[in-house]
């Protein structure tokens, strides 16, 4: 189905770009370029294509159509699914060097970037300058591009929505080589399908994303955290409906278990402010108006008390502050650290049903012999979940992480839950994604992958294909 690079292809490309070292092939290729964050899915390349600009993306993406190559884009690397893993081989389009910031515009608070500008430098140049770009993500090293290309949500969903929400016009290089524009700077638009919104969540299969126009708001002047210790883990998920339908509208509203945060303080070398009790909420306040914030953060926490919570400890300084959301942020590196490999799931389920879905999973656990950890943005019903693979030899883990991915998508099927919250699908969530879905809705997916990529050569085998 596709062609091999030969040497021709190789002088060819080398041409297209201004460097020819920016094409790398053979050795000349880091081992990096052949899995993810987690390295489940792995699969080498034959040549790394490092685009500078919109027309080496064009150039490069024209000559591997004529010559059906195929070409998996790749931002940071950071995915958690195989979206950036060239398993078919070809060429791996890395626009992480297209990292420039374009434009502020504080008329139209939108922000213009190229795809390889890393969310945390969008969020500090943002800040900086009094803007906000809510999208919060908790790994921050990800590039906008990867941000757009899963849809990322992150910590502050629940009050802001996530990255589909901020995009507000793209430039795109389709399969073909050509250039197109969809969106715009405009706040309102119903000029005919909404392309864009296309795009957003794509995982890189309709087009590579070369330049982004994004949504700011105005930076909230004060903010402040809460940490609710409870209980149980019940409990604590119990009380989460009751607090996102209440006037204090936090920003963020996350669980977390004692288990997990051991984990993180072993990993950081650091003490979490208390670990007496098994399960935490994590609650964040953000407002214009210090009256406000003081009103919101008081209701929460007369509130979680009226629920159970053993207390209410108030993160008032950068120090408190620190201590609480760095293990938070250090979570998924925490778990990994603590076992030999491990495969992850990041379901989402209804609000009401985070409790059943969390109470499922020791059982799940036993059944199929793993261990199991959790942690997740209750505001909005996604669950981070880690099977560990721990000594298991490589056929009991294969065996035991396929019995517990069942069974754990088969319970977030049964309470009206899908199979990815904000990491996509890409590779290895495919045969879960093809259970969850209608046949028609399936085909129409297929149709459309079709009809931008009829040779189907960009990130061939993920997603839907």
């Amino acid at each position: 189905m596709y062609n091999p690079i030969l040497q021709q292809d190789v002088e060819k490309l080398r041409s297209m770009l201004s460097d020819p070292s920016r094409v790398l092939i053979g050795t000349e290729i880091a081992e990096e370029y052949a899995h993810d964050e987690l390295a489940s899915t792995r699969a080498m390349p034959e040549m790394v294509c490092k685009c500078l600009c919109t027309a080496e993306v064009a150039a490069v993406m024209q000559y591997a159509n004529e010559r059906r190559i195929p070409v998996t884009p790749r931002g940071a690397g950071t995915g958690l699914v195989g979206a950036a893993v060239p398993i078919h081989g070809g060429i791996v389009m890395d626009v992480s060097g297209m990292n420039r910031i374009l434009e502020l515009d504080s008329n139209n608070l939108t922000i213009t970037v190229e795809p390889g500008v890393l969310l945390m430098t969008l969020g500090e140049y943002c800040a900086e300058r009094g803007f906000f770009y809510p999208p919060d993500p908790g790994e921050k090293t990800a590039t906008i591009g990867g941000n757009i290309s899963t849809n990322a949500g992150g910590m502050r969903a629940v009050r802001y929505g996530v990255t589909r929400d901020y995009v507000r016009g793209l430039e795109v290089v389709l399969p073909d080589g050509k250039i197109i524009e969809v969106g715009g700077k405009v706040v309102k638009n119903s000029s005919g399908y909404d392309l864009k919104d296309l795009f957003v969540g794509s995982e890189g299969t309709l087009g590579i994303v070369t330049r982004a126009t994004l949504r700011l708001l105005a930076l909230p002047k004060y903010d402040i955290s809460l940490l609710v210790p409870f209980r149980s883990l019940a409990e604590t998920i119990q009380a989460v409906p009751a607090i996102v339908r209440s006037d204090a509208q936090p920003t963020a509203v996350e669980f977390m278990q004692g288990e997990v945060i051991r984990d993180a303080e072993n990993y950081l070398g650091s003490r979490f402010p208390c670990t007496s009790d098994s399960a935490y909420l994590l609650l964040k306040f953000d407002s214009m108006s210090r009256e406000e914030l003081d009103r919101q953060y008081r209701s929460a926490s007369e509130l979680c008390l009226s629920l159970g919570a053993q207390d209410v400890y108030l993160l008032d300084t950068e120090e408190r502050n620190d201590s609480v959301w760095k293990p938070r942020g250090a979570f998924l590196e925490a778990i990994k650290s603590s076992t030999t490999e491990m495969d992850e799931v990041d379901v989402v389920v209804p609000r009401d049903s985070i409790n059943e879905m969390v109470s499922a999973l020791q059982g799940i656990a036993e059944k199929s012999g793993v261990r199991i950890k959790y942690f997740g943005h209750a505001g909005d019903g996604n669950l981070h979940i880690y099977i560990l693979r721990d000594q298991l030899d490589a056929e009991s883990w294969d065996r035991a992480c396929h019995e517990a991915m069942e069974r754990m998508y088969a319970q977030a099927f049964s309470l009206g839950g899908q199979v990815s919250g904000e990491h996509g699908i890409g590779f290895a969530k495919r045969p879960y994604l093809f259970r969850s879905l209608a046949p028609e809705t399936l085909k129409l997916m297929q149709g459309i992958k079709a009809v931008f990529d009829p040779n189907n050569i960009l990130n061939p085998g993920k997603v839907c294909q």
